[in-house]
């Protein structure tokens, strides 16, 4: 026999559960409906998603008590699908609305349930669908709702993602919010061009640095990176370089580093859109690497890795290669004269 606390609890979740159902009705039959049909109630298909919204909305303020919703900031890795960690794909599924920025692979995407919200609210290099303070304006907004949100990033949320931005108005606001890590560009790009960041031979440490500053005037410390980069007496105890968001600004990269002692030699990767079928690299040293990259057909996203380590490229032979991933990674050590010649 049911307790009265236990038929309280029932009736109280019973509109929750009848939204939910009627979401997902609504949600299936306008995807199914023929689309003359679809065409001719236009209107009442508008009506429809215009009313739905309104109800959960009214419901989902209720059940929470007025009480804002969570926002997870979640890294969705490097390029591959395979990639995204199983706490990201759990919280995909069970949130209500996902924003998503442009470096999200479609196939993850995919994996969302079809019920959830998505927006696009990506940037790039000269192209923002929203600036930075709209994106976590929104966020804050839909929050308010009483919405649980993925806000979906490229790589790793807290590493040149501007996630720190994206939580001080979350927190100004009172809005809870949680990260969830994900692979960063640098270590899935390394991984899949066989090139280890650290190596006890050469590298003994591994510096991250964004191409892409807030303030264009502002620059990095380059006799920092160099006086790193530099192996020591026994050719050991040196820093691997690894820059962000660098494509466009290959030439000053390099240039500095030469005009701050870096050695001509010293060789370099860039690699295009890692981990992906799409992922090329290329190989040369500090005094080429700029010329050779205009051969290729590189459009970014890409990463660039300066540092003896690059000289220690293994071949790299994986499952990805047979279901067609196209990288120049399987070049042997043999080849590696040629490759950092001219």
């Amino acid at each position: 026999m049911n307790s009265p606390l236990n038929v309280f609890y029932q009736v109280n979740l019973l509109p929750q559960l009848c939204s939910q159902i009627f979401s997902q009705f609504v949600s299936h039959w306008l995807r199914v409906t023929p689309s003359a049909f679809t065409r001719g109630a236009k209107g009442l298909n508008s009506g429809l998603r215009t009313d739905l919204k309104k109800f959960n909305a009214l419901n989902r303020h209720r059940n929470t008590g007025g009480k804002p919703g969570h926002v997870h900031l979640i890294g969705s890795g490097p390029g591959d699908a395979e990639l995204l960690t199983v706490k990201a794909y759990r919280l995909l599924q069970s949130v209500d609305v996902v924003m998503y920025d442009w470096l999200v692979n479609p196939e993850i995407l995919d994996m969302i349930p079809p019920h959830v919200e998505r927006r696009f609210v990506g940037k790039k290099c000269g192209e923002h669908s929203m600036t930075q303070i709209e994106i976590s304006e929104l966020l804050v907004s839909v929050a308010k709702e009483g919405k649980t949100i993925a806000r979906l990033k490229g790589g790793d949320p807290a590493i040149f993602a501007r996630a720190a931005e994206e939580c001080d108005l979350l927190t100004r606001n009172h809005i809870p919010f949680s990260i969830v890590p994900g692979i960063t560009a640098a270590s899935g790009a390394s991984a899949y061009a066989g090139i280890p960041l650290t190596h006890r031979d050469c590298a003994q440490s591994v510096r991250f640095i964004t191409a892409h500053l807030k303030d264009p005037a502002l620059q990095p410390d380059w006799q920092s990176l160099v006086t790193g980069a530099m192996p020591d007496a026994q050719g050991k105890n040196a820093e691997t370089l690894v820059f962000y968001m660098g494509l466009r600004r290959i030439e000053s990269i390099m240039q500095q580093l030469q005009a701050h002692g870096l050695p001509m030699d010293m060789p370099v990767a860039i690699i295009d859109k890692a981990t992906s079928t799409q992922q090329q690299v290329c190989i040369g040293q500090v005094k080429n690497i700029a010329q050779r990259i205009h051969t290729r057909q590189f459009t970014g996203p890409a990463l660039i890795i300066v540092g003896e380590v690059v000289s220690k490229r293994q071949k790299v032979v994986s499952y990805h290669q047979q279901d067609g991933l196209q990288c120049t990674a399987h070049n042997e050590l043999s080849n590696a004269a040629t490759n950092f010649a001219g």
